[in-house]
C-alpha cells in the first residue's frame, strides 16, 4: 500500500471513531439529564434530598433490573401522564420509604 493510501485510511478510520465517539458523549448527556430530572422529582415529591433521591432511583433499578436510565425515564413519563408500571410504582414506595424522611417536614412532633 502507498504511503499517501495508508495515511487516508488511517484518517478515515480516526474520523469513524470520533464520530463514535461524539454520539457517545451526546447519549451521555442526554440520560444524565433524563436522570437529574427524575432526582428532581424524587426531591419535590418524596421530600428527600438529591442525595437520597439518587439512591431511590438506584434501588429501584437494582430491584427491578431495569436500567436506572429506563426507570428515571419511566418516572418522568409518570409525572406527564400519571401512568406508572405497578412493578416500578411498588418498588419506588418502598425505597421513598427506605431513603425518605422519618416525619413531614414541619410536621408536629408528638
Amino acid at each position: 500500500m502507498e504511503p499517501g493510501a495508508r495515511d487516508s485510511h488511517e484518517e478515515s478510520d480516526r474520523i469513524f471513531e470520533l464520530e463514535a465517539e461524539v454520539q457517545q458523549l451526546k447519549e451521555a448527556v442526554t440520560s444524565h439529564a433524563v436522570v437529574d430530572q427524575a432526582i428532581g422529582m424524587m426531591v419535590a415529591l418524596g421530600r428527600v434530598s438529591p442525595d437520597q433521591g439518587w439512591a431511590v432511583l438506584k434501588d429501584v433499578s437494582q430491584h427491578t433490573n431495569i436500567k436506572l436510565r429506563n426507570v428515571a425515564e419511566l418516572i418522568l413519563v409518570w409525572g406527564r401522564d400519571g401512568d406508572i408500571p405497578q412493578n416500578i410504582r411498588v418498588e419506588l414506595e418502598e425505597a421513598l420509604d427506605r431513603h425518605g424522611p422519618a416525619q413531614i417536614p414541619e410536621a408536629p412532633t408528638e
